[in-house]
C-alpha cells in the first residue's frame, strides 16, 4: 500500500509517517520501481501500535521502548508493566496539576465583580508580578 493509504488506514498524517520513519519507529518500506514507498501489513500493524500508544499519551521514547519489547515475544512483560505504571504516575501528577489550575481559575472567576477592566480582579491577578516571582521560586 502507498503512504496515503497507510495514513488513511491508521488516521495518521503522511508527514507523521515520514517522521516516524526518519526517527526509526517505522522501518523503511520497500520502494516500487517508480520509487514510491510500498508498505506492507507489518507497517500497518506497527503504525497502529504507535498511534494507540500516542493516543494514550506515551511519549516517543516510551513508545520506542514498548516497540522494542513487543518485538521480543519471549521476554517477560515486567518491563512493559513498569513503563505503563510510570506513565500512569505521570498522568496522575498532571491530572492533579490540572485540578489545581482549575481551582485557581474558579477562584479568580469567582472574584469577578462584572465591573470595568480597570477594577478587574482577574486582570489584577494576572498582572501580579510579586505573586509570579513567589510562584517561580516555590514551583
Amino acid at each position: 500500500m502507498k503512504i496515503g493509504e497507510l495514513g488513511a488506514a491508521t488516521v495518521t498524517k503522511v508527514e507523521t509517517i515520514r517522521y516516524y520513519e526518519q526517527i526509526g519507529l517505522l522501518p523503511p518500506p520497500a520502494r516500487s520501481p517508480s520509487n514510491y514507498r510500498s508498505y506492507g501489513p507489518e507497517h500497518l500493524q506497527r503504525l497502529a501500535f504507535i498511534r494507540r500508544a500516542r493516543d494514550l499519551g506515551f511519549p516517543l521514547d516510551q513508545v520506542r521502548e514498548l516497540l522494542s519489547l513487543a518485538d521480543d515475544k519471549d521476554r517477560s512483560c515486567e518491563a512493559v508493566d513498569e513503563i505503563a505504571r510510570a506513565h500512569r504516575a505521570t498522568v496522575k501528577r498532571k491530572m492533579a496539576e490540572l485540578r489545581a489550575l482549575g481551582d485557581e481559575l474558579d477562584r479568580l472567576i469567582g472574584q469577578c465583580g462584572h465591573g470595568v477592566v480597570a477594577d478587574c480582579r482577574i486582570i489584577e491577578a494576572l498582572a501580579d508580578v510579586e505573586r509570579q516571582q513567589d510562584e517561580s521560586v516555590s514551583g
